[in-house]
Order: structure tokens, then sequence, then C-alpha cells
């Protein structure tokens, strides 16, 4: 405890050194930043000092079986931390993962393990005693050999013999050498672990054999379970059935203000370190990173980034992604900055703020927790009303799937539908979901919705029978072209191919001009606009204001598939805007 102004000095002086160097130290390449740390004045005080995450990231980081020298420097609490990722698998505890790591600090730090496992681990190693030992106590008369050939010692009194629980264990169907090189290791490792703890209290590994073989393993593994997630939620890793609150929705005008803090916490967060890696992965391309950018109070801004760093840790839990390298956060980053932006600007509006600058009052004033879950709320409202609308759909009606709406709306509106909705962005490449990250992207799928659903109300207006068409190659697009190519050719209105030669009378109406400049005339898609006026009974002003920008995208479509093809090279094959077929 630091009882006086000048302990605070130095303590903040010797917390700011320590963090300008982790600072330069997360920035490096894996293996510079090892050399660098090992190089250190007091290379164990600043391994001390990263937060049990940063310190995770960049074991994985470097590599494991080449950060021994880091892992023998560790904290208890690095340690501890490590275990408390590693070897869970929900709210069971995988005893292939506990060999794994157990077998990896023993060999970093052989003696320190077995003190820590006096001291700090003696139940966890009792329980994994229970699920991997047979022991057996040999009478001062009885032959070693009554006992059978596969039991070890150490003092010639407690034998053990070690077995595979195929139960938790993912190597009872290996084949050939993976299996047994697994076996091998950890017999080996519990020998080697055993003897290095009755090396250093042979007293307390006498103990420990005859505890281990009386556990109650389903009553410490649940301990077990209680006592990580205690450790683990006061660094923002909940338990799902409490982290998964995060994409619960609220209202800007519900969100609570932060409450005060008391000025000796604030003065003493300088001494308290908060993870980097977070924060490196921060792009300058959100508006939360610009927000962060104007706060200009040193408290204020640590809080904040702190805060940060808890949010994404509890999307981890949320979203139940194991997360062991850089590359693998900053999809959590990015997702967080994305509804923090979004949030952010929502609160501007609600609280009429009009200048970007301005924020940073956003994420002084309200719990990023509470400015993500705003932000969150529109793409969730979003889903809803695409759900509540797929409900009386006329397409769902008529049977058919999300693929009537072509590629780019299919993926927008499944993006839409999933649990967590998630954006689908046109790249070079093809397309690709990601999650929100602007309003503006909420904007162009509010706006795709609202097309589809005019689109699906324009369509139950028309009076279709699609009962007799090969659902698998039909979309809105091609249902509609089709539809009005047959108005256009005199042929009875029905969703049924148009043969080659008609077609080719049709094609031959569409367009004006010729080589660069031939388009399609614009009587032609006047009459477009009065055909679908007709079969709807909607005006013409209702249709251009909901979906003139769609038919528009279509006709320039069309123009940019066909404007240069001649008649005489049209081939159904490749006509994939109209049901076209040559011959009955």
């Amino acid at each position: 405890m630091i009882k006086n102004e000048n302990e605070y000095q130095i303590a903040a002086k010797r917390s700011a050194d320590l963090n300008s160097q982790r600072k330069e130290i997360v920035a490096m390449p894996p293996e510079k930043a090892l050399n660098r740390i090992l190089e250190a004045k007091h290379p164990a005080a600043l391994v001390h000092s990263f937060p049990e995450e940063d310190f995770y990231f960049l074991v994985n980081d470097i590599g494991i079986y080449d950060a021994f020298e880091l892992l023998n420097l560790a904290s208890d609490k690095q340690w501890e931390y490590i275990l408390d990722v590693e070897l869970w698998k929900k709210d069971r505890i995988e005893i292939d993962s506990v060999t794994k790591w157990l077998d990896i600090l023993f060999q970093a730090a052989p003696q320190r393990f077995a003190k820590w496992v006096i001291d700090k681990q003696k139940d966890l190693i009792e329980f994994y005693l229970y699920k991997n030992l047979i022991v057996a106590v040999r009478e001062h008369d009885q032959d070693p050999s009554d006992l059978g050939s596969d039991f070890l010692t150490i003092d010639d009194v407690f034998y053990f013999k070690v077995i595979d629980d195929y139960e938790y264990e993912p190597y009872d169907h290996a084949i050939g050498s993976e299996g047994e090189s697994y076996k091998k290791q950890k017999k080996e490792f519990i020998k080697n672990m055993l003897e290095k703890v009755a090396e250093y209290d042979y007293e307390k590994y006498r103990d420990i054999l005859l505890e281990a073989m009386t556990v109650l393993p389903a009553e410490m593994e649940e301990e077990f379970y209680r006592l990580k997630n205690l450790r683990l939620s006061e660094k923002g890793f909940l338990p799902f059935h409490e982290a998964v609150g995060i994409y619960s929705s609220i209202k800007p005008e519900k969100i609570p203000e932060k409450k005060k803090l008391l000025k000796r916490s604030d003065k003493h967060i300088n001494l308290i370190p908060f993870p980097l890696y977070p924060l490196r992965m921060i792009k300058e391309d959100n508006l939360f990173s610009m927000s962060l950018k104007r706060i200009d109070t040193d408290e204020t801004l640590m809080k904040i980034q702190t805060e940060f760093a808890f949010l994404c840790n509890r999307i981890i839990s949320a979203d139940q992604k194991a997360i062991k390298s850089k590359d693998e956060l900053k999809d959590i980053v990015k997702k967080a900055c994305g509804y923090l932006s979004i949030g952010i600007e929502r609160l501007m509006t609600q609280n009429q703020i009009t200048d970007t600058g301005n924020a940073a009052a956003i994420i002084s004033k309200y719990h990023l927790e509470h400015v993500f879950r705003t932000g969150f709320s529109l793409a969730s409202e979003l889903r809803e009303r695409a759900k509540k609308w797929l409900n009386k759909a006329w397409f769902i009606k008529q049977g058919l799937t999300l693929s009537f709406w072509d590629e780019e709306w299919m993926g927008i509106l499944g993006g839409l539908l999933i649990k967590k909705p998630l954006y689908f962005e046109k790249q070079k490449t093809g397309y690709i979901y990601r999650d929100f990250l602007s309003v503006s992207d909420i904007i162009e799928s509010i706006k795709v919705l609202e097309e589809a659903i005019a689109f699906d109300d324009l369509i139950s207006l028309m009076d279709i029978n699609i009962k007799q068409v090969n659902r698998r190659h039909l979309n809105h697009k091609i249902l509609i072209f089709t539809l009005f190519a047959r108005y256009r050719l005199g042929l009875p209105e029905e969703p049924l191919p148009i043969l080659l030669d008609d077609f080719k009378r049709f094609f031959k109406t569409l367009w004006k001009g010729k080589g660069k400049n031939c388009k399609i005339d614009i009587a032609v898609k006047e009459s477009f606009l009065n055909w679908i006026c007709t079969k709807t009974g909607l005006k013409s002003i209702e249709i251009t204001e909901q979906l003139g920008r769609v038919f528009e995208n279509i006709f320039t479509e069309i123009e940019n598939e066909y404007a240069k093809v001649a008649i005489s090279d049209l081939d159904e094959r490749y006509i994939n805007l109209f049901l076209v077929q040559k011959k009955k």
C-alpha cells in the first residue's frame, strides 16, 4: 500500500517507465520482443508488469516453445491466467490440455513448478492425478512385481500407474505414432513432475498421492469453474450467459451516465497497467478512435482504454471464441470499434451534437458497454424488421428461398437474419460478411431491405402463378423482366421461357444508338413503368420513389451485359436476366 506522496511519485515514475517499455515491446516483431525483454535491466519486473492478457498474447506470438524463458520469469497470476484460458471447454476441464500446459510450465521452470503445485495448485494436481493415475501403497512385505510391471515408483512405497481416461482425451481414436507419442509424453511428464515434487517436499508428495485417490471430481471441477469465472470476470471475461448481455438492445434515452469516481481512485489509476494489445489494434478510420484522440485528460483516457480492453474481453466471452494471437484479436477489436462508432453517432444525434470533435464527450459521459449496445441495437432492430417481413412475404408463401433475391440482395438479407447480424460487403475479390462498422453500413442495409420489401409487395399485386416455373433458376430480376418481355411481344404474361427467335424480336426493340452510345431506349423504360402501373394499380410516383433505383440498376445491368452483343450472337445459354429457351 502506498502511504505518502513521495512513495506515490516513485511508484508512478516506475509504472510510467514500465508502461513505456511495454508499448515498445508489443510493437516489435516477436523475436525482437523476446530479446528486448531478456536484455532489460530488470527482466522479471518487466515481465510481471504485463497484464495477464498481454502476457498471454506475447507468449503465443513468440511461440509457446520459444517462450520458456518468459514463462520462467512470469508471475503466478500470469501462469494461472494461462491455465484459466487454456484448460476449459465450456464448463468442463480438458485433461489433454492440462497435460500440455502443465508440462510446458514444468519444462520452463521445474523447481518453481514443484513449489507452485504444492503452495498454489494442490487441488488441481490431485484432480489431474485422479484422472490419470492408479495409486497403490506397497506393504512392507509385498513384492513389487505383485503390483504389475506398469507401476512406477519414486520411493518404493507409493506406486502409480498412468492410465488413459478416454472420456476426456481426444486421442482414443488416434492411429499409430500420434496417439502413442501423446501417451508417452504424458507418462514422462507425470513421472518427472512427481519426482520433482517429492524432491522439494516429500511429505507433501505423499499427501498429494494419498488425496488423489479420494477426490470427488464433480465437486472439484464445479469449484474450479466457479473460481476461474471469478478471476476472469475481473478482466471482463464473464460466463457466457452473462457476457451475451452485451448484445441486448438499449435505447439511447435509457443509457445511464457514468458515476463520478473518488479523486483518490482517479489518482492511483496511473499505477494500474492496462492491456495494450487491444489498443494497438484500433485503426484510425472510425469515430471511436477519433474520439479517443480528442480526450486531453490522462486519467480519463486511461479509464476509457481500460474499459475498452474489458469490452473486448466481454465480446470474446459472448462470441465463445478462443483468441490466442494478435491477428485473432483484430476482428474482435474491429467489431468493438464498429458498434462503438455507431453508438457514438446515434448518441450524438440524441444529444444534438453536430461537431464530431465533441464525440469524445460521449465516451467520457457513458460506459462503453452501453455505447456498444446502443450501436448493436440498430443492427438488432434491423434483424427483427427483416424477420417480421419474412413471416408475411409473398416469396416465402410461394415456396421460394432467399436465392430469389439474387446474390447481392440474398447476401444482405441473409446477413440480417442470423443471430448476430452481419453486413454483406462487395470487394474486388467478391463478397464477404463482416460486422457493421458505421451508420452508413446500417443505412445501406436498411435501403436494400426496404427495396426488397417494396419489390415483394409489388410482385404480390401482379397475380403471378409460378407453379410451372423451374424455381432453381428464378430470381426477382428474371421474373419481372421476363414478364415484361412477354408483354412487349404480345405473349401471355406468364413466367415461362421465351423462345429465342421471339426474344430476338424483343431484344431488337430495346436499343437506341450504336457502339459506345448504345443505350436502352427511354421509351422502353417508360413502357416498363406504365406496364407496372397497369399490372399493380400503383401510381408511377410511388413506384419510382420506392424502386426507381432498383429498376434503373437492372436496366444498367442489361446494358452492360448485352449492349455490345449482336442479335445474331444471342445464345440462350448465356442470357441471365430473362427466361429464354431455343425450342419448345
